[in-house]
C-alpha cells in the first residue's frame, strides 16, 4: 500500500483554517485517492515489499431503483489494504421478437450476454504524527502541588487533542474541496467558470442574470444581499434534491447512470448563504419553510478563512486536484452530494510511547493514518456564483 507522509501539508492547512495565512494552492493528489482501473507498483506490503496488498473490503453498487418517488467518515477493517468498488452498467434493450414472428424463422435463444462491470481500486492512504515530551521530576519546582503538575500535563495533552481535531477536519474538507475542483474540471475544462452554467457545475449567478433585464444584473459581491437571488437560488438547490433522485447520467464526472435517494444525500452549504438566506428569506415569512433551504449542513468556509474570514476566502477553493488540474472555484455556495462520492474510511487514531532513562522523559508520539476517497462515477453538484 501506498503510503504518503503528510506532515507539511497538514502544518500548512491548519495555518491556513486558522487565520495564520493566506490560502495556498494545495495539490490533493497526495491525499485524495480517486481510485484505479489496475493495481501498480505500489499495491505491496511496506515490511519485505513483495507481498501483494489483499483487498479489504469489495462494495456493491446495487440499489434498487423504484422509479421516481419520493456526514462523511465511513467504516474502517483491520485486515487487507484494498477498498475495491464494483458497479454494473445498465444493459440496453433489444427488440422483442415475440411481437415479429414469421413462419420457417428460427429465433435463438442461447446468445450469451454479459454484464459490462466496471472495477475502481482505492489502495492510498495519509499519514502524519504529532510528537511530544513530558517530564516526570524536571518541571515539580514550577508548581505547588501534584494536582497543579497534573493539570498542566493534561492541558499539553488537550493541545496536541486539538491540534488533531483541527488537522483531521481540514482534511476532510480537503476531500470535499478535491470533488469541487474535478466537478468543476469535468464541466468547464480550461475555459473560464464565468461564462456559463452546466449540469454539475451550477453558476446560480449566471443562471439568474439570465432571468433579468441587464439593468437588474447582480454581481458576485452584492448578490448574497439580494432576496430575489436568494430565492432563485434556494429554489434552484431544491430542485436539484429532486433531480439527484432520478437515474441520470448528468451529475457524476464519469457519467455514469446513477440516482441518489434522499437518504443518501449530503447537502453542504457555506455559512454566508445560509445566514443570507435567513436573514432576507426567512424573517420576514410566516411559513418559513417555503424559501428554507433542503436540510444541510453549514460549514465556515472551504479552504480556509483566509486573513480576515471574507467572502472571497472562505468561497474560495484554490487546488490543484488528484488528477493535476489546476482549478480556481471561487464563490462556492454549497455542494450536493451522494455518500458514496466522497468518503473517509479505515480511519487508525493510535499512541506510542518511549521512555528514555538517561534523560528521564518520555517521548509520545500520536499517529494517524486514514484514507480520503472521491469517487468520480457517483453524485456531485458544485453551487457557484461568478460573474461575468
Amino acid at each position: 500500500m501506498e503510503m504518503k507522509q503528510i506532515h507539511e501539508i497538514v502544518n500548512t492547512v491548519s495555518q491556513e483554517v486558522l487565520g495564520e495565512s493566506a490560502l495556498v494552492q494545495e495539490d490533493l493528489g497526495n491525499i485524495v485517492d480517486i481510485g484505479q482501473a489496475v493495481f501498480d507498483n505500489n499495491s505491496f506490503d511496506a515490511y519485505v515489499r513483495s507481498l501483494v496488498d489483499h483487498i479489504g473490503r469489495v462494495v456493491f453498487v446495487n440499489r434498487t431503483y423504484r422509479g421516481r418517488v419520493p456526514s462523511v467518515v465511513r467504516d474502517g477493517w483491520e485486515y487487507g489494504a484494498v477498498l475495491e468498488k464494483l458497479a454494473c452498467e445498465l444493459p440496453d434493450a433489444q427488440e422483442n421478437e415475440s411481437w415479429e414472428l414469421n413462419s420457417g424463422t428460427s429465433y435463438d435463444p442461447n446468445v450469451f450476454i454479459a454484464p459490462v462491470i466496471t472495477a475502481h481500486f482505492y489502495n492510498k492512504k495519509v499519514t502524519f504524527e504529532i510528537q511530544m515530551s513530558t517530564v516526570e521530576k524536571q518541571f515539580k519546582s514550577a508548581f505547588s502541588s501534584g494536582s497543579q503538575a497534573a493539570a498542566f500535563i493534561a492541558m499539553i495533552f488537550n493541545a496536541i487533542e486539538n491540534s488533531m481535531t483541527i488537522k483531521l477536519d481540514a482534511l476532510i474538507m480537503r476531500a470535499i474541496c478535491n470533488m469541487i475542483g474535478e466537478t468543476v474540471y469535468s464541466d468547464f475544462g480550461a475555459n473560464p467558470i464565468t461564462g456559463g452554467s452546466h449540469a454539475k457545475a451550477v453558476n446560480v449567478l449566471y443562471l439568474y442574470n439570465q432571468t433579468v433585464d441587464a439593468a437588474d444584473a447582480l454581481t458576485a459581491s452584492n448578490c448574497m444581499n439580494s432576496p430575489a437571488f436568494l430565492r432563485f437560488a434556494t429554489t434552484l438547490m431544491s430542485m436539484y434534491k429532486d433531480r439527484l433522485a432520478v437515474e441520470s447520467t448528468l451529475f457524476n464526472v464519469d457519467a455514469k447512470a446513477r440516482f441518489t435517494p434522499t437518504d443518501r444525500l449530503h447537502f453542504v452549504v457555506l455559512s454566508e448563504f445560509a445566514a443570507g438566506v435567513k436573514a432576507y428569506l426567512q424573517s420576514d415569512t410566516f411559513h418559513d419553510e417555503m424559501v428554507s433551504l433542503p436540510e444541510h449542513e453549514i460549514v465556515p468556509f472551504w479552504q480556509g478563512s483566509g486573513t480576515g474570514f471574507s467572502f472571497a476566502d472562505t468561497s474560495k477553493v484554490y487546488i490543484t486536484t488528484a488528477s493535476n488540474h489546476a482549478e480556481t472555484v471561487t464563490g462556492v455556495l454549497g455542494v450536493m452530494f451522494d455518500s458514496d462520492a466522497v468518503a473517509v474510511c479505515n480511519m487508525d487514531r493510535r499512541t506510542t510511547s518511549l521512555y528514555n532513562p538517561k534523560g528521564e522523559f518520555t517521548n509520545t508520539w500520536f499517529k494517524m493514518d486514514c484514507q480520503y476517497l472521491n469517487s468520480m462515477q457517483e453524485n456531485f453538484v458544485v453551487f457557484f456564483v461568478a460573474a461575468a
